[in-house]
């Protein structure tokens, strides 16, 4: 919430966090019977796979969302608070708009721009 104009709404019965409309967060609270509390962020183009194969005990590809690069983030197995916020301003970063982007300082990455503008 500390990030410019994100919004806290409930959608399909879960907290989501959006900026102008466009969904950057969602909370996993054992969707469908998942054995997980967690959240679903949207990851720039590759990044995904990546966290995936790195550490698949904390990061997974979530159902809906997956096949469109969002990962999963188990926020139930001893989370790196840290690293989490760091993934959460990155989700951020890629849905917000360029003048928002600009409010907090620093212009988007290459990569967050183009992947924008292939969607």
């Amino acid at each position: 919430m500390a990030l410019p104009e994100a919004t806290e709404k409930i959608a399909w019965g879960e907290p989501t966090w959006r900026v102008r409309g466009k969904l950057f967060a969602q909370l996993d609270d054992h969707h469908h019977g998942a054995d997980h509390l967690a959240v679903w962020l949207p990851a720039p183009l590759g990044e995904q796979e990546a966290m995936i194969f790195t550490d698949p005990a904390r990061f997974f590809r979530p159902p809906y969302v997956g096949p469109r690069g969002w990962v999963g983030v188990r926020i139930d197995r001893r989370p790196d608070w840290t690293q989490l916020a760091r993934l959460v301003e990155q989700a951020y970063r890629h849905v917000a708009p360029p003048r928002l982007l600009e409010s907090l300082g620093t212009a988007p990455a290459q990569s967050e721009t183009r992947s924008r503008r292939t969607r």
